[in-house]
């Protein structure tokens, strides 16, 4: 046996602080204005505008159905307090300033979101095109795609 392994035998360890202690006060925060509801396994939700300034906005709210967005009903979220849940065209559903949550399964908002990211792809796509058709022999385009953000008149 080495000298350190005779300290530590000897030493008896001290406890570690426990979490409680280490825990920071809480302070008061201000309320979110869109609270965030218990997760559900399988679904995504999202806050759906239904109206901007008190009109109404119906083809936004009916294209968001046409994609596969479901109304979320109170009864299935209590946690989140909504008052008035019963007023309006969305009777029952958690619905907030003009925003009414809805739900989509996760499978097919990942459907979605790789129909919009190839969408996206292919206009960068155009876009590259078109401008490298523009290139000349004499002095050719580059397409580098680089940022860079600097603050300040230093290096």
């Amino acid at each position: 046996m080495d000298e350190t392994t005779e300290i530590a035998q000897v030493q008896p360890r001290r406890p570690r602080a426990t979490r409680k202690a280490a825990e920071r006060k809480k302070s008061w925060t201000p309320p979110t204005l869109l609270p965030d509801p218990n997760p559900e396994e399988g679904y995504v939700f999202r806050w759906v505008r239904t109206a901007t300034l008190g009109v109404a906005d119906p083809t936004n709210i009916s294209g968001k159905m046409r994609e596969g967005w479901e109304p979320v009903k109170a009864s299935d979220h209590p946690e989140l307090q909504v008052q008035g849940a019963g007023i309006g065209r969305f009777k029952g559903c958690v619905e907030i300033g003009g925003l009414i949550l809805c739900k989509m399964p996760a499978e097919f908002a990942a459907q979605r979101n790789d129909y919009y990211q190839q969408q996206a792809q292919a206009q960068m796509q155009s876009v590259d095109n078109n401008f490298m058709r523009q290139s000349d022999a004499r002095m050719p385009l580059f397409n580098e795609r680089k940022t860079q953000v600097s603050f300040g008149k230093g290096a």
